[in-house]
């Protein structure tokens, strides 16, 4: 057997690792015996020399065997759940899950907190009073099967090296790595205890995948992945060439959310990627064509039951849903700042990740691992690509209760518009589906 420094060397070198030469790495990781600077040479290793599909699988099996797997056998009815690969303002699964729970689909949901310059569920889940992501194996079947869906983040009992492994990835610039985002991701969700996996790959400059070949590849790789365990696995490509819906940050992503579940307001792009990847999570579960799974969903939204599935939820993990149906009562953010384009014409394009970027600095997320994160804090894009845009108007507004320059702020978020005297077309929102 290898010693650990024989083995980060040898996949330094561009060599392939054993089944065994993976476990001992991540056993002794999540164990405490290997310390951080030695999985982040092994993380930095991997990202620059990739793996073989044998070594992400053994890697995939070593998460998975770090911790425990959730039986829901005794549960009825089928247990579907979705996973994006991370983009700024994807809060789809807010809306996708109760929507799904709606439609009679169970929806077991093992989340994650922001990654770089990308939220988390998790994170936008605990900005709201009480909620309660933290969940005993016994809690969350409980509520599965009361409620019909439940959201929280990792135990400490599933897939533990993944969640000390995530929190790591993201402090170490070791995030855009397709080996290290395959096995992030399908280890939580197969050890989920689910019949169906939908996977949302984002693409463009605000994802992790700026190629569409990079993210095909990602796609094709957790679809199998999927099919070799017996689950009923689809991905689709959507952009992420620049921000879903206006809202940007934890709470406020949630008051979006509420917004469209609650037929309050209509955000185009989030509604229609929401409906498109809840029907698939229908039809890989019911059979039914995708079209008529899409139409089911959308009945579900514009009937409020999707909005009533998700104050049972909010209900049940302990969250005041009085801040759901009056979310004016939420503390604001102290620091309102207003940036205003200094030309006029059409929106070209933005720098989706410099958004996200930029809301991490005003404390919607984290620049170092166990930061506190402020759930007010973010950015609402009010103008978007294709916009018309007048000299002097609002373009984006920040809040946040740090103490930031505001010039600095101003400056950072006007960098990321690019305008134009034509107008733009939209980019596209859904490019592609992959399915076994």
């Amino acid at each position: 057997m290898l010693t650990t420094y024989e083995i980060i060397r040898k996949k330094r070198d561009g060599g392939v690792l054993s089944e065994n030469e993976i476990a001992e790495i991540v056993s002794g990781y999540t164990s405490g015996e290997l310390p951080d600077y030695q999985m982040s040479a092994f993380l930095m290793s991997v990202f620059f020399k990739g793996m073989s599909d044998a070594e992400i699988l053994a890697l995939i099996h070593s998460m998975i065997s770090s911790g425990v797997t959730v039986d829901l056998s005794d549960i009825p009815g089928s247990k579907a759940d979705k996973h994006s690969t991370g983009g700024v303002g994807d809060k789809i699964s807010l809306l996708l899950a109760p929507i799904a729970a709606a439609c009679g689909i169970k929806v077991p949901m093992v989340s994650g907190r922001g990654l770089g310059h990308t939220g988390g569920t998790v994170d936008k889940l605990e900005s709201i009073p009480g909620f309660r992501t933290a969940l005993s194996t016994a809690e969350y079947k409980r509520i599965l099967n009361d409620v019909g869906l439940v959201m929280s983040a990792q135990s400490d009992d599933i897939v533990p090296a993944d969640r000390k492994m995530y929190a790591l990835r993201d402090v170490t610039a070791t995030i855009e790595s397709i080996p290290l985002i395959t096995s992030s991701i399908m280890s939580k969700k197969l050890a989920e205890g689910i019949d169906a996996l939908v996977l949302d790959i984002k693409v463009g400059n605000g994802a992790f995948m700026k190629k569409v070949s990079d993210a095909r590849l990602l796609a094709r790789k957790m679809v199998k992945i999927g099919k070799l365990y017996g689950k009923k696995t689809a991905a689709y490509l959507t952009g992420m060439n620049q921000p879903l819906g206006h809202e940007v940050g934890n709470w406020n992503e949630v008051v979006e959310s509420i917004d469209v579940l609650s037929g309050k307001s209509k955000v185009r792009d989030v509604t229609e990627l929401t409906l498109k990847l809840t029907g698939e999570m229908l039809s890989l579960c019911t059979g039914e064509s995708l079209s008529r799974s899409v139409s089911k969903a959308g009945k579900a939204l514009a009937s409020g039951a999707g909005y009533e599935k998700f104050l049972e939820m909010v209900r049940a993990q302990g969250g005041d849903v009085a801040f759901i149906q009056n979310p004016e009562k939420y503390p604001a953010a102290r620091r309102v700042v207003d940036v205003s384009s200094l030309e006029s014409g059409y929106v070209k394009a933005i720098d989706t990740r410099k958004i996200g970027m930029t809301a991490v600095r005003l404390g919607a997320g984290r620049m170092k691992a166990g930061e506190q994160i402020d759930p007010a804090a973010g950015i609402r894009v009010q103008m978007k690509i294709g916009d018309r845009v007048a000299r002097g108007e609002v373009i984006a507004i920040a809040r946040t209760n740090r103490d930031v320059v505001e010039n600095e702020i101003i400056e950072e978020i006007r960098s990321a518009y690019v305008m134009s005297a034509k107008k733009t077309v939209q980019p596209p929102l859904i490019m592609e589906r992959i399915a076994p």
